[in-house]
């Protein structure tokens, strides 16, 4: 027998239906993009010199399969990104607690962070090349400050909104500072965090093109600028559409991981 109620076994259906009903229409959106994409282009009402196609850029992936270098190409990539996320991820949850323990520190450090996280970093890329040399190391600088600043004001700003009543009932009970992050802060701000990880994820892949573009001789961000200096838009469509790929299955695992977490901590989705 089943240990649900029937209100909650009618609730179970109806967010079964809703994720099916969201999968679908998401699955149809992008069927739909892809076939409009491919019929117009062959019908000429768009420009394939401007606009490739999904039958183009199917072909020049094989074209880098076989030249075996696409997936050393998305394996650069792969490498910087996850090394700016760890990183950005570590450096941004030890600041912000850093920040959390100690008002003063953080009303002093506040402004310069949200004028650090403000100023454009591409502008930056020249100084970073200098400071850092034109290599892998400047690309995951790159991204290291477009996703670092982000991690640290987000993840404070969730320490901060703590309810206080959970704070003020463990003062209570003489807890200490370390016990009171351990017991109240932290476990309230799991869904914040795992959040974070998902806008980190993005901005990480999102700096390290910007470095790729800069500096690189090899990773996706520098088959896009090749493929732009010699006119080949294929190449270049190619290269956005992997990006695609590769963001929507790293948000994919961030989603998985939150819906893991929750659950163990009884949280409803």
């Amino acid at each position: 027998m089943s240990t649900y109620s029937k209100d909650h076994m009618v609730y179970l259906k109806k967010q079964k239906k809703e994720k099916k009903l969201v999968f679908f229409f998401r699955l149809s959106i992008m069927v739909v993009f892809l076939i409009s994409w491919e019929l117009l282009s062959r019908a000429g009402l768009i420009n394939t010199f401007l606009s490739s196609s999904p039958t183009e850029v199917v072909k020049t992936v094989i074209g880098l399969f076989h030249d075996k270098t696409l997936f050393t190409h998305i394996g650069v990539t792969l490498y910087e990104v996850m090394t700016s996320f760890m990183i950005a991820g570590i450096v941004g949850f030890i600041i912000a607690t850093i920040l959390w323990s100690n008002k003063i520190i953080a009303k002093i450090i506040d402004p310069y962070l949200t004028v650090l996280n403000s100023l454009p970093k591409v502008a930056l890329g020249p100084l970073i090349i200098i400071w850092v040399g034109a290599s892998t190391n400047s690309i995951v600088f790159m991204a290291l400050l477009i996703s670092t600043f982000v991690t640290i004001i987000t993840i404070h700003q969730g320490f901060s909104r703590t309810n206080p009543k959970y704070i003020r009932l463990l003062q209570t009970l003489n807890a200490t500072k370390h016990q009171i992050f351990l017991k109240a802060v932290l476990p309230s701000n799991i869904p914040t965090i795992i959040s974070t990880l998902k806008i980190n994820i993005s901005m990480s892949l999102i700096g390290v093109i910007m470095g790729e573009l800069l500096v690189s001789k090899s990773g996706l961000g520098y088959l896009i600028m090749y493929g732009s200096q010699v006119f080949n838009i294929n190449l270049v469509i190619t290269g956005v559409v992997i990006l695609g790929i590769i963001s929507y299955i790293m948000y994919l695992i961030i989603d998985v991981v939150e819906t893991v977490v929750k659950k163990k901590m009884g949280i409803n989705t």
